[in-house]
């Protein structure tokens, strides 16, 4: 062992040790000397010891003005500026001199970043005593600035000044208004000033240091003035944040990390330490650590810009675009003039698949004249995304203009230029890039383009040369599989995506790509060996988990099975939303509410934060009938995201079932508040007005949704489901028929099929029936509801007529076969049972289809092969009551008369549960 080590680490217990027996024999004292006590500690600077004298102090009398003030000061110089606000709120209520409290305060709110509420507050605060007046008006300044409103900041400062010329902190605040200006001379002579009568004026040093940076260019010489003043007042924090902003830019991470330690010494617990260990985390590329610290960071200030901005930034970077929205659209609401949040917040839009919010959240950004290339860049990925290829064009230029060194600008314009119909020349350039740069962007641009052109032996080349790049990376040979299997040369990819395994054994895309070949080269367990290849080389891949989860779904594996497999997903990566989320929706597809909602009660736990999770508890907790709670979970969702409507649909949702019609409507309608045309939250305040016979406003929401759609089917098909409804056939009629005027929609020729057969025109109906077909001899869609609706009718020879002509049309249509095997069943056709063997090899694993298939084998008499197909889908849906129905069908024709019985038996048990309760006695009766 290390004895000086040793020996250091036991005289720090002994003192530690020494200080608690001191400060516990304080206990007994007088709430009086622990007051004394406590100010002798902040007069030291050792606001830890202070904090807890005051709060022995509080145990003994809670209504201590100034201990609340000393607590809330203690509190703000130990870096929390929450529990600060919260004891200087507390000393003002109790009212201790507004002199004392109020600058401090101001400070705590500022701490925070909670500008516009400081300024809202206490604007129009004076105070009689001049330094006191000085240092809450310097505090209104800064907070003003930070809301971009230079003006009043400008008279705040003039009051500080007024109160106290010499107010340092004031002059300080003056400098940097100087230097904000642009004038670094200027502001650099009044800070010398300032340090030549205040040498240790922290504020001082950080300013010149910021001038000499920023103003001056000189890094090493704004260091110095960075560390001076962390020299001259060891705990100062924003000291620290300088140096370390500094070093992070110059990519010095490991002196970063060194001076993150000093910090965390003087102030382990405050913001800007996590600030920073959070952002630390983020520029090592350990999103994982940031994702966790950021969490950590906003429950301590969640109002704080910064704080908000990181998490954003954060989230953004791990995908979780949901989150990443609620934290950069907070932080863009408390600073509308912070161009960092809304890039990243448009580019959160991007990625999301929003350009028109991206546009919108960029265009305050946009008016100006000097925008800088980074922003040009956002706007014209905004653009091309919305279909403006013209408006993207043009903001592409600016920044390719900008920065004609950036490889991203430059490709960027020339997807532009494909976009506008410049093919040719656009491929031109993406090669010319791609040539000259040592990146990949161009490359993937290039090879995407002619993908996308199918121009398969051009990307082939292009592919070529990206592997001449990375001949270490699976990336290319990926590709080229892809390219391949375009070619339908699937020896020739079945070859690329095992060379890009060779290369890197985990590289999920080739792995999954061969996987599927596999399948359908009718070799699962082929497939399956690849993904548990992967598991034992990484067990913590999450998607080669999923992946034999999805693979034992398809080829029969039991659902206990399937729900194991993506639990190791879970418990591998229990920081990754994406496996919880698909567990708790496998849970809700199989009825499994319970488990549904253990998963979702577990996922919250782990990951508090997310909003998809909640969702998802709100619909697990909706689904087992517990609505009360799931009316809490959605009201904290929309709360937490109030810019999309999506959380109010939820809502709406669980407050019908909770048969509180009046507050779905009001949900609705915030949700459309939002987002005028949203099409669900129309259909659902249509369906609310209709259950309370009120067809007026239900028209009038259908007529609405014609203007804002006219070219859709929505409006009309609801304008005559109203008239249905109300068994105003003739009106249904005309609304489906103005509505196939505007568009040629199978639902509304389905629609307009239905309601001509209920009024009673027949010939009509035929007619349109006909000419229909004839139109639209490639509408799927209308085909299988006439076949349905014949079968339906027991009109089974169209309806077989109309199945066939869906499966020549699309043979692979399960559905279909399945269908085409019960109508031709009940025409005793011989085809039935190879329709029904058809659709049973389309999907392995419908327990709907081997029903089908088991009753056609019983109606055979073939009972052995009817029993084992019967089973099999009893034992994908055990709960299905209708199976075990047939089941005790085919014991009968079996002539299994007990086995019979006592599925019977059990059937007749649930009572009007079973809806078929009356075969039941029937057959009940006729053993």
């Amino acid at each position: 062992m290390n004895h000086s080590v040793f020996v250091s680490r036991t005289r720090g217990l002994a003192a530690s040790f020494f200080l608690i027996v001191l400060l516990c024999a304080c206990g007994g004292d007088k709430p009086d000397a622990m007051l004394a006590s406590a100010r002798d500690y902040l007069a030291k600077n050792d606001p830890k010891a202070a904090v807890i004298q005051l709060k022995n102090a509080l145990q003994k009398n809670p209504d201590l003005p100034e201990a609340r003030y000393l607590l809330g000061l203690a509190l703000l110089r130990d870096g929390d500026a929450v529990g600060s606000e919260t004891e200087l709120r507390k000393a003002m209520a109790l009212k201790h001199p507004d002199e004392l409290v109020l600058p401090s305060l101001a400070q705590a709110m500022l701490a925070q970043g909670q500008y516009k509420k400081l300024t809202d507050e206490f604007s129009q605060s004076e105070l009689k005593q001049a330094t006191a007046q000085a240092d809450l008006k310097t505090s209104l300044a800064s907070a003003q600035a930070a809301q971009g409103k230079r003006e009043l900041s400008q008279a705040a400062l003039k009051a500080a000044l007024l109160a106290d010329s010499g107010y340092a902190p004031a002059l300080v605040f003056q400098a940097r208004d100087k230097a904000a200006q642009r004038d670094f001379d200027g502001a650099l002579a009044s800070v010398e000033s300032i340090i030549a009568s205040a040498p240790a004026n922290q504020e001082a040093w950080k300013l010149k240091g910021d001038i000499l940076l920023l103003g001056k260019g000189k890094v090493e010489e704004a260091l110095v003035a960075y560390r001076k003043s962390v020299e001259v007042k060891t705990d100062y924090a924003e000291g620290y944040a300088a140096i370390l902003t500094t070093l992070m830019r110059q990519g010095n991470l490991d002196g970063a990390a060194k001076q993150l330690e000093l910090l965390r010494t003087t102030s382990p617990n405050g913001a800007q330490t996590r600030y920073f260990d959070t952002l630390l985390a983020y520029q090592k590329k350990d999103f994982k650590r940031a994702k966790e610290l950021s969490q950590q960071l906003i429950k301590i200030a969640p109002e704080n810009l910064l704080s908000l901005q990181l998490a954003g930034a954060v989230e953004l970077q791990v995908n979780s675009l949901v989150q990443a929205e609620a934290y950069l659209t907070k932080a863009l609401q408390a600073a509308p003039e912070a161009l960092l949040v809304r890039r990243l917040l448009a580019t959160t839009y991007l990625r999301s698949s929003q350009p028109g919010k991206a546009i919108a959240v960029l265009q305050p950004a946009l008016k100006g004249e000097n925008i800088d290339s980074a922003t040009n860049s956002i706007a014209g990925e905004a653009y091309m995304q919305n279909g403006d290829s013209a408006k993207a064009e043009e903001f592409f230029n600016k920044a390719a203009k900008q920065d004609p060194k950036n490889t991203r600008a430059r490709t960027s314009l020339a997807l532009a230029h494909l976009a506008s119909g410049r093919g040719d020349a656009a491929l031109t350039e993406l090669q010319d890039i791609a040539s000259s740069d040592t990146g990949s962007a161009a490359d993937l641009a290039l090879i995407s383009a002619l993908l996308s052109r199918k121009e398969l032996d051009k990307a082939l080349k292009a592919i070529d040369a990206l592997e001449k790049k990375q001949p270490d990376k699976p990336l290319a040979t990926n590709l080229r599989g892809r390219t391949l299997l375009a070619k339908r040369d699937a020896a020739g990819a079945r070859k690329s995506f095992e060379r890009s395994v060779a290369i890197s054994p985990t590289y999920f895309p080739s792995v999954a790509s061969l996987a599927e070949m596999d399948v359908t080269d009718k070799k699962p367990d082929e497939a399956r060996k690849r993904f548990e290849a992967v598991v034992a080389k990484d067990p913590q891949n999450a998607q080669a988990l999923l992946a034999l989860a999805g693979l034992q779904a398809r080829t029969g594996g039991a659902k206990a099975e399937v729900a194991e497999l993506i639990t190791r997903a879970v418990t591998a990566n229990p920081d990754e939303k994406a496996s919880r989320l698909l567990l708790i929706d496998f849970h809700l597809r199989n009825k499994d509410f319970k488990l549904a909602l253990s998963a979702a009660q577990n996922a919250v736990a782990a990951i508090p934060d997310s909003l998809e999770l909640l969702d998802a508890l709100g619909r697990a907790q909706q689904a087992s009938g517990d609505m009360n709670q799931a009316l809490v979970t959605y009201n904290k969702v929309a709360a937490m995201q109030p810019q999309s409507p999506v959380p109010l649909l939820r809502l709406a949702d669980a407050y019908v079932i909770a048969k509180n019609p009046d507050a779905a409507a009001q949900s609705l309608r915030k949700a459309l508040d939002i987002k005028p045309d949203m099409l669900e939250a129309q259909r659902g305040l249509m369906i609310i007005a209709m259950a309370a016979k009120n067809f007026d406003e239900a028209l009038r929401i259908a007529r609405s949704i014609q203007k804002q759609r006219p070219k859709e089917a929505d409006g009309y098909k609801f304008e005559g489901d109203i008239a249905a409804s109300q068994r105003r056939w003739n009106v249904a009629v005309d609304a489906y028929r103005a509505g196939l005027k505007q568009v040629a929609s199978p639902v509304l020729a389905a629609k307009l099929h239905a309601a001509l057969g209920t009024a009673g025109n027949i010939a009509e109906q035929e007619k349109f029936t006909a000419a229909w077909l004839k139109d639209n001899p490639k509408d799927v869609a209308f085909r299988l509801y006439l076949a349905d609706s014949s079968g339906a009718r027991r009109d089974y020879a169209v309806a077989e007529k109309m199945y066939l002509n869906v499966t020549q049309m699309q043979p692979d249509n399960a559905a279909a076969f399945n269908n085409l095997a019960w109508v031709a069943g009940q025409l005793k056709k011989d085809g039935a049972i190879g329709y029904a063997e058809k659709a049973v090899a389309l999907a392995p694993n419908q327990p709907a289809y081997i029903d089908t298939l088991a009753m056609l084998l019983s109606d055979k008499n073939d009972y052995a092969k009817a029993l084992e197909w019967q089973n099999k889908a009893i034992a994908l849906q055990p709960q299905n009551g209708l199976y075990r129905l047939n089941l005790a069908k085919i014991y009968i024709k079996g002539g299994k008369k007990d086995l019979a019985r006592k599925e019977l038996d059990e059937l007749a048990k649930q009572g009007t549960k079973f809806a078929a309760q009356a075969e039941v006695t029937t057959l009940l009766k006729s053993l």
